[in-house]
């Protein structure tokens, strides 16, 4: 069983910066690297960023030059620094486990970001 634990979502106004993280836990299988997902209300899950575990990282269009993603040394936990939200970035935040497929195998539970104008 994979545990993935996240932590730091919450309320913050236009322009302000939050700081999510995520620690993976358990009996965690190879893996490619770990991301983080969001997902509004009748919209599909969409990816915000991934950081492989070979240090290659990729972000959706919409959050390039404001949101960053890092790794602790010991891989298994993921931040997402986000810094100039807007009102559209308001989602569920999800982290992911890659699988080495690239494909996500494992979810968070998901924690909740509300940018208000």
């Amino acid at each position: 069983q994979v545990y993935l634990e996240e932590s730091g979502g919450g309320l913050v106004h236009t322009g302000g910066s939050l700081t999510l993280s995520c620690t993976a836990s358990g009996s965690i299988p190879g893996f490619n690297g770990m991301g983080w997902y969001r997902q509004t209300p009748g919209k599909e899950r969409e990816m915000v960023a991934t950081a492989t575990n070979g240090g290659w990282t990729n972000y959706g269009d919409s959050v390039k030059g404001r949101f960053t993603i890092s790794r602790e040394s010991g891989w298994n936990t993921v931040y997402l620094q986000m810094n100039s939200l807007i009102p559209e970035d308001t989602a569920v935040y999800y982290c992911t486990l890659y699988a080495l497929t690239g494909d996500p195998a494992y979810w968070g539970q998901g924690t909740q970001v509300t940018v208000s104008s």
